[in-house]
């Protein structure tokens, strides 16, 4: 069963249909104001990557180029890239609110310490 994208001109949002089968012609109308008025778009899709690879990418020294380790929404995003190479739950919550905590602009370190050495403890 085929998913194609149409962009929507009158509101510019991206509309997926839905088929049955790929010889069917979709009707594409916007889920949001209705509009027929809309033209196709590729696809979004994912391409798998071996353990080794994704390692790789994180390794090298292209990918810090835009990193500025004095600003910390800098490093969030790195962070973040980092979370989502390794592909597993990286941290669980507390990871995410040190990352959100940086992306608002402050200091991760300035959290308050759980006595179990999250960031802003003393062994931090």
């Amino acid at each position: 069963m085929p998913i194609y994208e149409y962009h929507c001109a009158p509101c510019r949002r991206r509309v997926q249909v839905l088929t049955l089968r790929a010889s069917e012609a979709p009707d594409p109308v916007c889920d949001r104001c209705g509009s027929r008025d809309s033209r196709r778009v590729p696809s979004r899709f994912a391409v798998a990557r071996s353990e080794e690879s994704r390692l790789d990418a994180l390794a090298d020294p292209a990918g810090l180029a835009d990193l500025d380790e004095g600003d910390p929404r800098s490093v969030a995003r790195w962070l973040r890239c980092v979370g989502r190479e390794a592909g597993d739950d990286v941290g669980g919550p507390e990871f995410d609110g040190m990352v959100d905590e940086l992306e608002a602009g402050g200091d991760a370190l300035d959290a308050p310490d759980d006595g179990h050495g999250t960031p802003g403890g003393d062994d931090a």
